[in-house]
């Protein structure tokens, strides 16, 4: 009976914990002559943030950390072209709304519950002319009072001391949080994909004890493409790689491939798709108004020659041993732009593990079988990679 009782208010507990987290239980958009009405409703009164950001133009909207309850559509038609959701920083969700076309905010206020409906989040967005919008450019977030609290920085793990001289693999699961990356077609996110790769690459990784690994995230969270780069320099990282999975028009198409950087693109493909995951920070609602081009100008100054021919080295060793055990692109390793691979110091690659677009090789990536085969064949390229460092430091 004591037992019983205890597994009974054990599940009390874990029950009330899931019922008071607070969460999105449904969106939902109205269209009207004056007006988009656009209306969440959630569990309990929000906190929150709600600014516009131009060029692309977009909505943003600050809440505390919520739960995106399974079943929530999120509503795109109209004025609003998509809408994405996720963790934005520990203790902040964010919401970003895609517009059309320039918008300003109307009206916005939260209604306590009535009848059947919970709290609602209310936000009434009006079109206006670009010269309009930039007219009131300065004007402040609307905050809720009290005040949302500011995003917090993702704390992270100091550097081991430089007493340990194995080399420093920094693994980079690409997206995250409120940038869901590419869908399949089962409606699985690219995020969810590359993380898991990125989980099972630092345990074998891990498990030879020759390597100390570092992650730029480890759960759903977003991680801006500087903020990538910068943990990389700051663990002084000998290896710098960045897991995605790709997306195309046709979905025909479907295999591996590697990227290192380059000033041009080896080909109309690989330059689109740089320019796509370059869109990262964009997507999550960060305003790069003032700063530097990121696909172009950062780092431009800085020579980083030698750095780029060493990712090259490890990409061709990545693209041998990957062709041993899956099937590959044609001309498996391209040259692109890409922002997250702009170290000045730390060799780098972006691996898409394959097309999430190919219903076959979805399927396949889905897999831990797969997953555990690509991320064998990463380890016996990194194990080259590394011998070969090693034998070349001796001469």
């Amino acid at each position: 009976m004591f037992r019983a009782a205890l597994t009974c208010c054990l599940w009390v507990f874990m029950l009330s914990s899931a019922w008071g987290q607070p969460s999105v239980t449904g969106v939902r958009v109205g269209e009207h002559p004056d007006k988009i009405r656009f209306v969440m409703e959630l569990t309990e009164a929000p906190r929150y943030r709600v600014f516009t950001l131009p060029d692309p133009f977009r909505v943003v909207i600050d809440l505390p950390e919520l739960e995106w309850r399974p079943g929530v559509d999120m509503p795109g038609g109209g004025l609003i072209a998509a809408m994405r959701f996720g963790l934005f920083a520990p203790g902040t969700s964010r919401v970003v709304l895609d517009m059309r076309e320039p918008v300003r905010i109307k009206k916005l206020f939260v209604l306590p519950p009535k009848g059947k409906y919970p709290h609602r989040f209310v936000l009434d967005i009006e079109p206006i002319s670009r010269k309009a919008f930039f007219a009131g450019r300065r004007r402040a977030p609307l905050l809720s009072s009290p005040p949302l609290a500011p995003p917090r920085a993702v704390v992270l793990a100091p550097p081991k001391p430089r007493t340990d001289d194995r080399p420093v693999i920094v693994i980079d699961p690409g997206h995250g949080g409120v940038d869901p990356g590419a869908r399949s077609i089962s409606g699985a996110n690219e995020k969810d994909i590359a993380l898991k790769y990125a989980l099972e690459l630092r345990r074998r990784l891990t498990a030879t004890g020759q390597y100390r690994v570092v992650m730029t995230r480890t759960k759903d969270i977003f991680v801006s493409l500087r903020g990538r780069r910068e943990i990389a320099q700051r663990h002084g990282a000998a290896l710098f790689v960045s897991v995605h999975a790709n997306n195309h028009d046709s979905h025909k198409i479907r295999g591996a491939s590697v990227y290192t950087l380059s000033e041009s693109a080896s080909d109309a493909e690989a330059k689109s798709l740089a320019a796509k995951e370059n869109k990262a920070d964009i997507v999550a609602g960060i305003d790069l108004t003032g700063q530097p081009e990121v696909v172009v100008d950062i780092l431009r100054d800085l020579v980083q020659r030698e750095t780029m021919n060493l990712s090259k080295r490890f990409a061709n060793m990545l693209v041998k041993d990957l062709g041993k055990v899956t099937r590959l692109l044609r001309n498996t390793h391209r040259f692109a732009g890409f922002a997250v691979l702009k170290s000045p110091v730390v060799p780098s690659v972006l691996v898409e593990v394959g097309y999430l677009s190919n219903r076959k090789e979805e399927r396949l990536l889905r897999t831990p079988k797969h997953r555990q085969t690509i991320v064998g064949a990463t380890l016996r390229a990194i194990d080259e990679y590394f011998s070969w460092q090693k034998a070349l430091n001796k001469t």
